[in-house]
């Protein structure tokens, strides 16, 4: 399985500028700066905290900010 491409000034400026809520695969794809399909398949990984309710997939930018700090 890939990886997640390297945390450079663009990313973290994506992950960690805007609102706090990230409501839906394309927004939580832009933040992280990979594609809507590979963020879909990290969505169905417990460890990663995207959720999905009746409403679709949501995810919190500190939590994403966390994540990929363990990541690292």
């Amino acid at each position: 399985m890939s990886q997640l491409p390297p945390l450079d000034t663009w990313r973290f400026d994506a992950i960690t500028a805007g609102p706090e809520k990230l409501w839906g695969l394309t927004a939580i794809a832009a933040a992280l700066g990979i594609s809507v399909d590979k963020t879909r398949r990290l969505a169905r990984r417990p460890t990663v905290p995207i959720y999905r309710n009746e409403g679709g997939y949501f995810a919190t930018r500190s939590e994403l900010n966390v994540w990929l700090r363990r990541k690292g």
